[in-house]
């Protein structure tokens, strides 16, 4: 009963699941099974000598001694290998063997034989994976992004640059995901190279393990700065340092397997005597607090542009209509005005102090043939200043006085810079889902420290970020568990909704399975972290929704494509205008009455050139996509649907066929024995003896409810009064099982007591020649049409008896299937299991079409074999025998909640493990997708119809004009007018499947 094939470190256990079997899964480690570290060494300095190699690998599957034992035999009984030694609790094997006889592949396929999952872990993969690490992923910070241009500038240029293999740019988030190598480029000249496009840049985080950040309190002087640094290099295990005494902050590259964090910053504080206090920088935190210094330096310029705007209109609107202010504006000082000079100043500091980002970035654009909003900011506001400055040098000399536009540019930079405040806001709305998962962490922990003899000495208290594997923490009532672990003392309830989105509290005791920033609730908790920093649940999703947020999706291209012409046919539609009202003004084709206002024809077609020039805005279309798939990302979190990205969002909005995994999908996945049947002279105790014994050694659940049933045959009630542990009693019960082999898709073959011993189904049997009886087939028949599944087993080439098995139903898969149907999608239900069982649990949730006794290989098949119909097809499984049709789907869902959410084959993955949240994910993205097409139709209808009224199309008919302040104001709301409708997403609810089904409640 061998699990299919499934992709590499796809684990995706129900945290129920864990929760019920936590304490088993301990009980059966053996703890000499933990590898010797230093006889690892010493094999691996020896190699050379012995001309043998040495190589590690990940078994996935194992979960409890008898799976050891199964890869240690079968790799041992491989010609050529030397040694090997499997550890349970580190999932890995360690094989030492002969290179001339045999290859790293052989052992990993003699593991998967075995019926276990393998990966070969690169030899750089422990303790020199960052130093010779080919590539690192590093995530920055880049601010100053207005539109999608901007965003295809950086990545252009980006991805020129020698040593970096991709670029990923979010303007949404305004933070760029780059892959590079590092013995290339580093990210300082990475950050050099998107300042010299015009941005603002700094490094966030990357994925080098031995690197860490630290702020230091107490760093003042040149000389802390050499103490500081002399501190840190003298302690073992530091390969460098790096002092920042601007910023307060430290670089520290260091050896993990030498020293751990925590111990490193000990260490510090301790050699320094206390001079220096250091903590851990939060990238997370400190990416919040980017956002908030850039809403705050936008809030700034826009004040600093008002008062001396408001000054500007003030002289331009009010003052000539005011007698004695009229008086004193039309005062001369030399041979200008003095209301002029006054707003030529004003306007000036305006145009070049405050608005110098405008041509800063303008200029740096230009500067790589590119082109963005900034561009047409500053070629408006330019054309209205130094015609307003021209026309007053012209008038001081001549005296022939024309009008001016002074509060044209100052009033244009002040509305885009509102807007540009106002879409800073909106934006940091956008992230606060991941806000939100970042605040679950709690920023300290009560660490119990204890003595060689594991007897409690002290409590301290220390920031949790330094937690390390291995550490026993307290957990107090009212507090959040600061890591994922095991609870090893006390018993309470513990809050997972924040999380899972479960919102019944969960009982947690002794050996019970914990994560990271749930609450608890009533007692206290003595929990051993096992998981720390980005391998917790929570950073795992985190990281999920941050990778969801930096995806494009495939609708983003129109955008990004438009974007790139968008600013060059702007400036044509200008020139035109411009050229198309001058040119008839001269030719007297419209009324000089229509110029009265401007003097000449030339002021008249410059306003509407300027104004179409500030009018038009590429923003919008730019955050169209990015902005609605943020929200909606962290919204799904927030509801337990993880979305990998914009392109899963928009393949699920199309689905019309979603195909069900029966085991653990639309069943519960615990099996359960109802029914053992004898059906030979053997006695019913040693048939369960003997069947246990086979399946002990098999990882499959349904081997796991055998071996369950038959223990407690043997032992209910027996084992309160005894004080021997499970696994001894387990060791002294079973039979030795020799020869063990999972046959995929059959069942398992193996010797007891010198007797073959075959469990599984009939295909298993038949192809052994084991004949059973009319009566047993009558019997089997029977169970199959109850929706059970028959395990029959035979001994000695005899047929002995069977069991039923019975998965139950989850409680709401029936309303799912039907909800699916009442949308418009057809359901389906995918099993491995025979056609009568299978029938029979179709019929129970109403799924018409099945299909049975498929192959974990066949499962893709299935699936291409639908989209070759032109179907769009979403798969829902349990992400492990099912990885393969996860992967060949349109959308892959797996189900999974709990300490291993590693999403390799599936796009979205369902915390909670409820169907339910199948609908939620097509919904959302359907809901999701609406938005986007309206934000597209209001960014478009919005240029298409703006550029014409600014250019002066309706002017003839009507008489009103658009003033180019009153463009600049209508382009300044636009995109945050696309932002906030992305918002209108946060008010989205999950659909009740009494409205979708059309049940009336009473």
């Amino acid at each position: 009963m061998a699990p299919g094939p499934s992709l590499k470190n796809l684990q995706l256990t129900s945290l129920s699941s864990r929760r019920d079997t936590a304490g088993d899964e301990l009980e059966d480690v053996r703890l000499l099974d933990s590898y010797d570290e230093e006889i690892g060494l010493r094999v691996s300095s020896e190699s050379a000598d012995l001309g043998v190699r040495k190589v590690q690998l990940k078994v996935t599957g194992m979960t409890c001694s008898a799976c050891t034992n199964s890869v240690e035999s079968a790799v041992k009984a491989l010609d050529g290998v030397v040694s090997a030694s499997v550890s349970l609790l580190q999932n890995r094997a360690y094989v030492v063997f002969d290179p001339m006889l045999l290859k790293d592949e052989d052992v990993r396929e003699a593991i998967d034989d075995a019926g276990f999952d393998a990966e070969i872990i690169p030899e750089t993969s422990k303790r020199q994976k960052s130093k010779l690490q080919k590539t690192l992923t590093g995530h920055f910070l880049i601010t100053g992004m207005t539109c999608a241009a901007c965003v295809n500038s950086v990545e252009g240029i980006l991805t020129k640059l020698p040593g970096v293999k991709r670029a990923v740019i979010a303007l949404a988030t305004s933070q760029g995901e780059v892959e590079y190598d590092p013995t290339i480029i580093s990210k300082d000249e990475i950050v050099s190279s998107i300042e010299d496009a015009g941005f603002e840049a700094s490094f966030l985080q990357s994925n080098e393990q031995d690197k860490v950040l630290l702020n230091v309190t107490g760093l003042c002087t040149l000389v802390d700065a050499q103490l500081l640094e002399g501190v840190i290099a003298n302690l073992k295990g530091v390969k460098g340092v790096d002092v920042n005494l601007t910023l307060s902050e430290v670089e520290v590259v260091f050896d993990p397997e030498a020293v751990g964090l925590r111990d490193l910053v000990d260490g510090i504080e301790r050699e320094s005597s206390g001079r220096f206090q250091l903590r851990v920088q939060n990238p997370y935190t400190r990416s919040a607090s980017s956002d908030a210094q850039e809403a705050s330096k936008m809030l700034r310029l826009l004040i600093s542009s008002l008062l001396l705007t408001i000054p500007v209109f003030f002289l331009q609107m009010v003052c000539p209509k005011i007698h004695f202010l009229a008086s004193f504006i039309m005062v001369h000082c030399g041979p200008f005005l003095i209301g002029d000079l006054l707003k030529w100043f004003l306007v000036t500091i305006v145009q070049f102090v405050i608005g110098k980002r405008f041509y800063v970035a303008a200029y740096r654009a230009l500067r790589h043939g590119s082109t963005n909003m900034d561009v047409l900011v500053v070629l408006g506001t330019t054309a209205a200043y130094l015609y307003s400055a021209a026309s007053v040098v012209y008038a001081a000399y001549t005296g022939y006085r024309t009008p001016v536009y002074f509060e044209t540019s100052a009033m244009i930079i002040t509305f885009v810079l509102f807007g540009k405040y106002l879409e800073v806001l909106a934006k940091g709305r956008t992230s606060e889902a991941i806000k939100k998962l970042v605040e679950l962490v709690p920023a300290s922990a009560v660490l119990v420290v204890k003595d060689s003899e594991g007897k409690h000495i002290m409590e301290r208290e220390i920031d949790a970020l330094l937690i390390q594997p291995g550490d026993t923490l307290k957990v107090v009532p009212g507090t959040k568990v600061p890591a994922d672990g095991v609870v090893v003392w006390g018993t309470s309830h513990v809050d997972e909704s924040m999380v899972t989105g479960e919102a019944i509290p969960v009982l947690k005791e002794v050996s019970s399975v914990v994560i990271g920033g749930t609450m608890n609730l009533h007692g206290v908790l003595h929990v051993k972290a096992t998981k720390v920093g980005s391998d917790t649940v929570l950073s795992q999703i985190i990281s999920l929704v941050e990778t969801a947020q930096l995806s494009k999706a495939p609708i983003q291209k129109f955008a990004d494509y438009v974007a790139s012409i968008f600013v060059p046919i702007v400036i044509s539609m200008s020139l035109i205008t411009f050229f198309s009202w001058f040119i008839c003004g001269l030719l007297g084709a419209y009324p000089h009455s229509w110029v009265s206002e401007s003097k000449n024809c030339f002021v008249f077609s410059l306003m509407f050139s300027i104004s179409v020039v500030v009018i038009a805005c590429p923003c919008a279309l730019g955050l169209a996509t990015p902005t609605a798939v943020m929200v909606a990302t962290g919204v799904g979190a927030s509801h337990g649907v993880l979305v990998k990205g914009g392109d899963a969002l928009e393949r699920a909005e199309s689905v019309d066929h979603v195909i069900f995994d029966k085991t653990g999908t639309l069943t519960q996945g615990r099996a359960v024995v109802t029914v053992a049947k004898v059906f030979s002279g053997i006695d019913l105790g040693d048939f369960l003896t003997i069947v246990a014994s086979a399946e002990a050694s098999s990882e499959h659940p349904l081997a796991k409810a055998i071996v369950e049933y038959a223990f407690h045959y043997h032992f209910n009630g027996k084992l309160e009064s005894t004080k021997q542990r499970k696994e001894e009693i387990m060791a002294e019960w079973l039979l030795e099982a020799a020869d063990f082999s999972a046959v995929p898709g059959r069942g398992v073959r193996c010797s007891v007591n010198d007797k073959i011993v075959l469990v599984g189904n009939r295909s298993l049997l038949s192809e052994n020649r084991v004949t059973f009886p009319q009566e047993a087939e009558r019997f089997l028949v029977n169970l199959e049409e109850s929706a059970k599944t028959g395990i029959l087993v035979a001994y000695d080439g005899v047929f002995v008896g069977l069991l039923g098995i019975t998965d139950p139903l989850k409680r709401e898969a029936a309303v799912v299937v039907e909800g699916l149907k009442k949308m418009g999608i057809k359901p389906v239900m995918l099993t491995g299991d025979n056609w009568r069982t299978a029938r029979a649990v179709a019929k129970e949730v109403g799924v018409e079409d099945v299909r049975a006794e498929v192959m974990p290989a066949g499962k893709a098949d299935v699936v291409r074999s639908l989209q070759s119909g032109g179907s769009k097809v979403a798969m829902v499984g349990d992400g492990i025998n099912d990885s393969p049709a996860l992967a060949a789907a349109d959308v892959g869902m797996a189900i999974g909640a709990g300490t291993d959410i590693a999403v390799e084959a599936a796009d979205y993955v369902l915390v909670r493990s409820n169907l339910e949240d199948v609908i939620t994910a097509i919904d959302l993205s359907r809901k999701t997708f609406n938005r986007i097409r309206w934000n597209y139709f209001f960014a478009m209808a919005y240029n298409v119809v703006a550029i014409p009224v600014a250019a002066g199309v309706l002017f003839p008919f009507t008489g009103l004009r658009m003033p180019p302040w009153l463009a600049g104001a209508c382009m300044a709301f636009s995109s945050v007018s696309v932002v906030c409708s992305s918002l209108l997403l946060r008010r989205y609810r999950k659909p009740r499947l009494t409205t979708i089904l059309q049940i009336t409640v009473e």
